[in-house]
């Protein structure tokens, strides 16, 4: 909430009150001068943790040569070497980018190239997805209705088809009747040759950090070879590291068209990334998009910095290990209390979801004020909480968090 006599806008909610003013690691300390773990990395944002020393000293040696320089007027010197580097960690086929500045304009500017490259009008997302905020991104989420709330009519051109529910007892059946709505999508609503792309999450982020089973992505990706559709990967969230994986979509044998990196890809720098085939990209019109502050010189520096420190040998293996001893003492905890209904993820993108939305905001705000620990919620009906830490959070911090969780558990009972 705004304070009184502030000319800060009230748009924005608030998951804590804390006024930080520095950040070092897993942990950012306020005005007070109190240090709290922090397990929201900035919404999965902040992946080498703050002001990790390699990303300041990049960004600080970039700002003094150069802070902007506008990609349509002239090119610097980072732009090609960030795009060789992407080409050598993204999927395969993957090999031309294009630079933005967030998730939301990132998924917008996929879009706008699978409509060039198919000559195609519309898209099908997922029931639950978040793809952003603004116009066209938020007709393509349905996370939950407060986001869309007032400001329609929405774009056209957006079919929501059905994700499988995570808690049925039949997961191969429940994938089966997801993909047979889809199929009668295109039977009764939009002819599968007018379909640009199919735009999914590998791991569906504000519904409640539910990964996309296998058969699902595999039975998209036949239906999108078999009519011509592009398959873009949202990955601004699960991307660089979250997972375990540099992308999560390694964990499938299927290679997107499209894929959409942003947040933890500059850890935390406002900067966002689309990489696409060199055949796709010759289909973009010259000239038909572009942004002020597109490769932006800071955001690459940031980026570069990243993914050294996110290449590091033992860097994933250590992401891996902390997300396996996350889940394995969190589904422990199920036996504290039978509120605790469920846990899942992957890597370090894990959510552990409560009975009652109630119940999970207790936990999250016990946390806070007993333990210093900051975690948010999520979900469509709030009543997940997530766990997004810095990737390089140590053992340790993982015990501590777990310490303050068990804790929260028992108080709020």
């Amino acid at each position: 909430m705004t304070s009184a006599g502030s000319h800060l806008s009230g748009v924005w909610s608030q998951v804590t009150e804390l006024q930080i003013v520095r950040g070092h690691g897993c942990r950012v300390v306020d005005v007070n001068g109190h240090e709290y773990l922090d397990f929201t990395s900035g919404i999965a944002a902040a992946s080498t943790g703050h002001a990790h020393p390699k990303v300041v000293e990049a960004i600080r040696e970039q700002a003094a040569r150069i802070v902007h320089a506008q990609i349509n007027v002239y090119r610097h010197d980072l732009l090609d070497p960030l795009a060789d580097r992407l080409a050598e960690i993204t999927p395969e086929g993957i090999d031309t980018f294009f630079f933005d500045s967030s998730s939301d304009t990132v998924i917008e500017a996929a879009v706008k190239l699978a409509k060039h490259a198919t000559g195609r009008r519309n898209v099908v997302v997922f029931d639950g997805a978040f793809h952003g905020r603004t116009h066209y991104a938020l007709a393509m989420s349905t996370s939950r209705s407060i986001d869309r709330e007032g400001y329609g009519p929405l774009p056209a051109g957006v079919l929501v088809a059905p994700f499988p529910d995570p808690h049925a007892s039949d997961q191969e059946a429940e994938v089966s009747r997801a993909l047979r709505a889809l199929d009668r999508i295109f039977s009764t609503q939009v002819a599968p040759g007018e379909v640009a792309a199919i735009v999914i999450e590998p791991v569906i982020g504000e519904r409640g950090y539910i990964p996309t089973p296998q058969a699902f992505i595999s039975g998209l990706a036949a239906r999108c070879a078999e009519y011509g559709i592009l398959f873009i990967a949202d990955e601004t969230q699960s991307g660089f590291g979250r997972t375990g994986r540099m992308f999560a979509c390694e964990a499938f044998d299927v290679a997107p068209d499209i894929i959409c990196m942003a947040k933890g890809i500059a850890s935390g720098f406002p900067f966002a990334a689309l990489g696409t085939r060199r055949e796709l990209d010759d289909r973009w019109r010259t000239g038909s998009h572009s942004g002020s502050s597109n490769g932006n010189p800071l955001g690459c520096a940031a980026a570069l910095a990243t993914i050294s420190v996110l290449t590091d040998p033992g860097f994933l293996d250590n992401v891996r290990a902390r997300g396996d001893q996350l889940i394995d003492a969190l589904r422990d905890f199920q036996q504290l209390d039978q509120a605790l209904l469920h846990v899942r993820g992957r890597g370090l993108m894990v959510a552990t979801e409560f009975d009652t939305p109630e119940r999970a905001q207790a936990i999250v705000e016990h946390c806070l004020r007993e333990h210093r620990v900051i975690l948010m919620t999520a979900g469509t009906r709030n009543r997940t909480v997530r766990w997004i830490p810095p990737l390089v959070v140590t053992s340790d911090e993982i015990n501590e968090a777990l310490h303050a969780f068990s804790a929260a558990i028992r108080a709020t009972g």
